[in-house]
This record gives structure tokens, sequence and C-alpha cells, in this order.
């Protein structure tokens, strides 16, 4: 009896393995003519898919604007970690600038971080070193870890919405930002900060799907499936327009008093 139980059991763990694996691809009705059997999951297909967190419950220090449903973006279900998501944007060619690429520049830091930060695209000299924000915008970021939030640049994490380098260095455009939507969700759903920073419109479209208003964005909160998302300005704009470091310094303080209330 308690062979044909563990047999049980067995067949059950597996047919919600095929369940949750056909979810994951987006189906959600089949039908199966008689006598036919399912399709067999792939090899390693873990059996519990972590599902999109939903809203999250708690004040914040400015008002959470909800981002409409036709605009916010979907993050999928995904089993992989973050060096699995790195290896599928490695072999990505599915638009125009992973194909001309030199160099994909996927993001680093601590892969437990409770601060993410994500920028737009990467630069000359980030593609060069394959890493994000290493040229004169980079230091600037570095100084405002480092120096303003007193923390250490290796135990946040920092990406950009595109992995890969854009023509002339323009900002992305929508069809960039859609194409790499996916790697950048499995990347926050992977890491599970607890509080988003948006580094431009760019970074502001793709995780609110609005933007590129970045004026008009700043300085409160918004939310990205159940995360606290807060944009402000890039780096660059910054080293353009130095008056707007103190718009910053006020988003980076409300970042910080967030962050202390959260882990209280």
């Amino acid at each position: 009896m308690e062979e044909l139980e563990t047999e049980l059991l067995d067949i059950l763990a597996q047919v919600r393995t095929h369940l949750e694996y056909l979810k994951a691809l987006g189906l959600t009705d089949i039908e199966i003519p008689s006598g036919e059997a399912l399709p067999a999951a792939p090899a390693g297909t873990p059996p519990h898919l972590p599902l999109a967190r939903g809203g999250r419950v708690g004040s914040h220090s400015g008002a959470i604007s909800s981002t409409p449903a036709s605009a916010a973006r979907t993050a999928p279900v995904s089993p992989h970690g973050l060096e699995d998501v790195r290896q599928d944007v490695a072999a990505c060619v599915g638009c125009r600038l992973g194909k001309g690429r030199k160099a994909v520049v996927f993001g680093e830091g601590s892969p437990r971080a409770d601060i993410l930060f994500v920028g737009g695209a990467p630069g000359a000299e980030d593609e060069k070193q394959a890493r994000p924000f290493v040229d004169a915008d980079g230091q600037l970021l570095t100084d405002i870890i480092v120096k303003g939030m007193q923390l250490r640049r290796e135990d946040l994490y920092i990406t950009t919405a595109v992995k890969c380098r854009t023509p002339e260095g323009r900002s992305p455009e929508p069809g960039d930002l859609e194409a790499c939507s996916r790697f950048l969700a499995r990347q926050i759903d992977s890491i599970k900060p607890k509080i988003i920073i948006a580094l431009g419109g760019a970074a502001a479209h793709a995780l609110l799907g609005r933007g590129p208003d970045i004026a008009a964005l700043r300085g409160r909160w918004h939310d990205y499936h159940g995360i606290p998302v807060m944009p402000t300005f890039e780096p660059a704009q910054l080293l353009a327009n130095p008056g707007d470091k103190k718009a910053v310094w006020e988003d980076i303080k409300m970042v910080l008093a967030e962050l202390k209330k959260i882990k209280k």
C-alpha cells in the first residue's frame, strides 16, 4: 500500500511539472485527442516555477502609482538563476542590436542585492569592458553609491534595460527595450531586490511602460510587480546638467529612508 501511495504521489508530481512547464510557455488551454500523450518536459525542468509577485503591502514615503495594465511590463515566470539568464542573453540574436554587438553587457553586483540600479543601454566603454557604467557617468554613479549612500558598489546590482550597445550610443528605442524586456524581468525575478532605481527615461519606460519624461516621473514612488521603483535622472544627464544633482540626491534620500523602513 505504501508503495502504491509513493507511486501515486510521484505521478501527481510529474503531472504538476508538466502543467507548470506548459504554463511557463504561455499555454492555458490544451486539447489532447484520445490516446495522445502529453509532450515531455525538457530534462531538468524543475517542479516549481516562481510566479511574478503581486502588489506590495505597506506604506511608502511617497505615493506609489500603479502602472496601468495596458502599459506594464509582464514579468515572465522563470526557474532560472542569474547565470542561466546571462547564458541566454549571450546566445540571443533576436534583434538588430544583438546581431551587431561586440559584447553583451549583462550586469554586475550582488545576486541578492537590496537595491537594483537599472540604466538605459551600455556605452562604448561599457561594451569594451563588458561591464555597466564604467566610463565617466559610471564613476559618477559610483560616487553616488559610495560617497552619498555610504554603500559599496559590489553590494548592489547594476544593469541596463538593453544588454547591447545601440548604434552611435543613441537612446534605446521601444523595440530595443521590448526585445530585452524578458531578460530584465528574469534578472529582477532572480535578484528579488527590495527597491529598484530607474536611471533615466529609457529605464523608466522599460520598467513602468512610461517615459521618456523622467522629470515628470522622478521624486515619487512607482511600482513594478510589487517592488517600489524610484525613477531619477541618469548620470550622463548630471554630467551635462550638474544642477540636477540636487534632485537626484533628494530621490536617493527617499530610497535610503524606504530601505531602512523595509528592513526594520
